[in-house]
């Protein structure tokens, strides 16, 4: 902390300073991200994004973009004119997330995916397997992208559940908004309103909020790996308990368990648990990861493990279809390097697929040569190896930079890895005592 020596203003000014730093409540550090001035700064970003949005999409995402500019458009006037945070954060979470979640899920057909994971759930019922054999399918919907955890949304539907009540959608969003607030709060365990002001944030964010609204399958996969990542965190110079470190490992096994995607989490993860507390913890959290895997699958995909033709349905459907290496291809587009590459050919595929391993391989180096010595290098690290993952690779749509921009947007409101009160406290303490002398 500056402290001024000016004269008595200044110390008077350094005073009141410290005071009112050390009165904080404790645990809560700076937040910066929470305080009404950046809150108004990331409202401001929200609105002109969904702003842009409505004027140059179409359909279920033109929708959510007219109800997203309403909510953040009404947010933001009441932290400029009457500061309520948050009251404010609870508005745009209703209408730019909730409205055109309920709006969408009955004006409209129901989304691709989440026919995919009701035709699953109904296949676990029936077949003890959530994937079509290989002489099943028939065209590029007969495929399940998804690994088997993904399934739960559709039981409902699938138990003859109807409307809104058994939409497999509605159940994504409160899944995923449930394990959001229970990773704030493990972030942030000394201020529950915190927690939950930063869980509103996140959820109203155009990250997570339009894909909840026009109903993605990646927000419940990036909760999970969030709350893995929560669990992973420790003051600086700690170890993480044998507790958290496993508790670590089961929540991304859940997450690998949903969708593919977070299995770059593993190496990652692992690698920062072996270089910060020791091979013991890496083993620990890895032996986590696959017992849990392994417990899921078993639980929900049980033909998977007794039958040939089941696991051998799990590896086209969610390893070689996302990889459009299967007969049928996914009609999704994007402008990204990867699906370029693969629009222009076999070999234009083949280049696709090998820049993907090769930037797996340098990766996995990096994490050898400069391991991740804490959850924010960990984050960061993970980020730019999804950035890469999703430039490169053959069949990659834009929302997948949901995993990126919403880890450092999580990294950014927990605020790991920077000091927290008791350290600012004892900072703020000193400076008192300077200025106002030994009693």
């Amino acid at each position: 902390m500056d402290v001024d020596h000016a004269g008595t203003g200044g110390g008077v000014g350094t005073l009141v300073s410290a005071r009112t730093l050390a009165a904080r409540e404790p645990g809560t550090g700076l937040r910066p991200w929470l305080d009404r001035r950046h809150l108004i700064i990331a409202y401001t970003v929200f609105l002109a994004y969904a702003a842009i949005d409505a004027i140059g999409s179409a359909g279920e995402d033109q929708v959510w973009a007219v109800w997203a500019v309403c909510g953040y458009a009404v947010a933001l006037l009441m932290l400029w004119r009457w500061g309520h945070r948050t009251v404010a954060v609870l508005v745009s979470v209703a209408l730019a997330v909730l409205a055109p979640l309920l709006w969408l899920s009955v004006a409209y057909p129901l989304e691709d995916g989440m026919m995919v994971i009701e035709r699953s759930a109904s296949l676990l019922l029936h077949h003890g397997s959530p994937y079509l054999s290989a002489d099943q399918v028939t065209y590029w919907l007969s495929y399940n992208p998804y690994l088997p955890v993904m399934t739960l949304f559709g039981l409902p539907a699938a138990a003859g559940v109807g409307g809104l009540a058994g939409n497999a959608g509605v159940w994504l969003a409160l899944g995923t908004v449930a394990v959001l607030a229970v990773a704030f709060r493990v972030a942030m365990p000394a201020s529950r309103s915190d927690a939950l002001l930063a869980t509103g944030v996140a959820v109203a964010s155009p990250v997570i909020g339009l894909n909840l609204a026009v109903i993605t399958t990646d927000p419940p996969v990036l909760a999970f790996m969030l709350l893995a990542l929560a669990l992973s965190a420790v003051p600086a110079g700690a170890k993480a308990t044998a507790a958290r470190t496993a508790g670590a490992g089961i929540a991304l096994g859940v997450a690998c368990d949903l969708k593919s995607t977070a299995w770059l989490a593993v190496p990652v993860m692992a690698a920062m648990f072996a270089a910060r507390d020791g091979a013991r913890a890496a083993y620990r959290f890895l032996a986590a990861v696959v017992v849990a895997g392994l417990v899921l699958i078993a639980l929900l995909a049980p033909a998977v493990l007794f039958k040939r033709s089941a696991a051998t349905a799990l590896v086209q459907n969610s390893v070689l279809f996302p990889l459009g290496l299967t007969r049928y291809k996914t009609p999704a587009e994007s402008l990204l390097p990867g699906h370029l590459l693969s629009s222009m050919g076999t070999a234009g595929h083949v280049i696709s697929v090998g820049l993907l391993l090769a930037a797996g391989v340098a990766i996995a180096v990096s994490l050898v040569i400069r391991p991740p010595r804490d959850v924010p290098a960990a984050i960061w690290r993970l980020s730019i190896g999804l950035t890469l993952m999703f430039l490169l690779g053959p069949n990659v749509r834009f929302g997948y930079f949901i995993y990126p921009f919403g880890l450092i947007g999580w990294l950014a409101l927990t605020r790991l890895g920077r000091p927290e009160a008791p350290e600012l406290e004892a900072e703020a303490a000193a400076s008192v005592q300077h200025v106002v002398g030994d009693p």
